[in-house]
């Protein structure tokens, strides 16, 4: 048993049983699941009746080729360890999330998105090839030419089709890692939904900080930062170790309506009023909160719920205010509120979470039923939106609405390895009473 194996939400926290990778295959109840790094928020790491498979130890880099930008590297690989075999290169990870503590494998599992999707789509779009081991001991390998469907259903399949053994991934060339950014402030949501689409289109990338507690005309203001690697960025700083950390969880949510409301003022009243532009180093621009180890630790003992929605662009402005006003009828306070455009790149992934839209990222502490019931009623308008919430950053969503989400869930059933389940595939897909065994179950009855 142990205790490092929390997911990032901290929501349920308590020891869990692990066994080494090689045991995967035993007759084992409840089954196994692949652990990364922890960075998916709620229960879709967690398989609290099986026994988690951690991914981390031993996992290298085993190829890089600078000609071409492909690299080869084990599924538990951090994308700030390939950051730092690459950058002195001149290349950078063509998608990267909002942090690079998440292993290779995770994503692969969870097709993680970037600040760049209406350019370059998924992660899973620089996915070359991988080694998916199953149960039956059978390694395959996967590509989009062999093995298809396997790649297809693995690339957001959250770890449930078999362990990704080793990976290999494409890369870009980048002038510099460092990010001319172009940021301006908005003073309610109409200032971005009105320059968006310039700014998108002639950017490589673009992310907005929304004041969720802002009122009246200046509900939904915030701050837009583009950017785009730059010709005349200089040298950038490799990945290091965090400066700062939260080395203990307070006894209460240090996030609170009172300590955000003073943050959000300070952070809006410094960004510019006009469009200015300067370069910034990568990390903060991609990665601010890596430098603050644990920082997760300040919404208290209870945890965090994230709730990440997308939903189309056709009443995105209106959708957008819907979620914002719910939150504040509801007494919330989301620390990391963040707007992004997804593109209409398709993903490989049989159960990506982006589409063509915008997606709302909100952050809250958990203060019980108060909260579960606020996240309910921001789900029905995402729903009645026809929109579809993140399952690697879920804790709570009910099958009905996971249904809503991934319509195509029966898809991914079917190709499961009957060895591999997780806490939240168990309460979502298996609740809903898939009747048909899956693909693989069938064909050794």
């Amino acid at each position: 048993m142990g205790s490092g194996f929390d997911s990032w939400g901290r929501v349920q926290r308590r020891a869990r049983a692990a066994a080494h990778p090689s045991e995967f295959g035993s007759n084992t109840p409840g089954g196994f699941l692949p652990f990364g790094n922890g960075r998916s928020y709620g229960d879709s790491c967690h398989n609290d009746r099986g026994r988690l498979l951690p991914m981390r130890p031993g996992a290298a880099i085993s190829a890089f080729d600078p000609d071409t930008g492909i690299l080869t590297a084990d599924a538990g690989v951090l994308l700030s360890e390939i950051l730092a075999a690459v950058m002195p290169h001149g290349f950078f990870l063509e998608v990267t999330p909002g942090t690079a503590q998440v292993t290779l494998g995770g994503a692969i599992a969870n097709d993680v998105h970037g600040k760049n999707h209406h350019r370059r789509g998924t992660f899973g779009g620089s996915v070359l090839r991988f080694d998916l081991l199953g149960s039956d001991g059978e390694s395959r390998l996967c590509s989009p030419d062999t093995n298809s469907d396997l790649f297809e259903a693995s690339i957001g399949g959250m770890g449930l089709t078999g362990i990704i053994e080793q990976a290999s991934i494409r890369l870009m060339r980048v002038p510099s890692a460092n990010v001319r950014q172009t940021a301006f402030r908005f003073s309610s949501i109409d200032g971005y939904f009105d320059a968006i689409d310039e700014i998108d289109a002639a950017h490589e990338y673009s992310v907005a900080w929304i004041d969720q507690l802002a009122r009246g005309r200046n509900l939904g203001r915030g701050v837009l930062m583009a950017g785009d690697h730059a010709e005349d960025g200089g040298p950038a700083k490799p990945p290091s170790a965090p400066r700062l950390a939260v080395p203990f969880s307070p006894p209460v949510n240090l996030l609170n309506r009172l300590t955000l409301k003073a943050f959000n003022a300070l952070y809006y009243g410094r960004a510019p009023k006009q469009r200015q532009t300067g370069i910034v180093p990568w990390s903060s621009y991609f990665h601010p909160l890596d430098a603050i180890t644990g920082w997760n630790r300040l919404y208290g003992p209870r945890g965090l719920f994230q709730h990440q929605s997308v939903y189309p662009s056709e009443n995105a402005r209106e959708i957008t205010i819907a979620l914002i006003e719910c939150a504040q009828k509801h007494g919330a306070a989301s620390f990391l509120t963040v707007l992004k455009r997804f593109g209409d790149t398709r993903s490989p992934g049989l159960m990506s979470f982006p589409r063509p839209g915008f997606t709302l990222t909100l952050d809250f502490a958990n203060t019980g039923d108060q909260t579960l019931r606020m996240l309910d009623a921001l789900d029905d308008i995402v729903i009645k939106a026809g929109g579809g919430l993140n399952p690697y950053k879920d804790q709570r969503m009910s099958p009905r609405m996971f249904e809503a989400s991934f319509p195509q869930w029966r898809q991914m059933e079917a190709m499961r390895d009957p060895a591999l389940m997780s806490d939240f595939w168990r309460r979502t897909a298996m609740v809903l009473g898939e009747e048909q065994p899956s693909r693989r179950q069938a064909a050794s009855a």
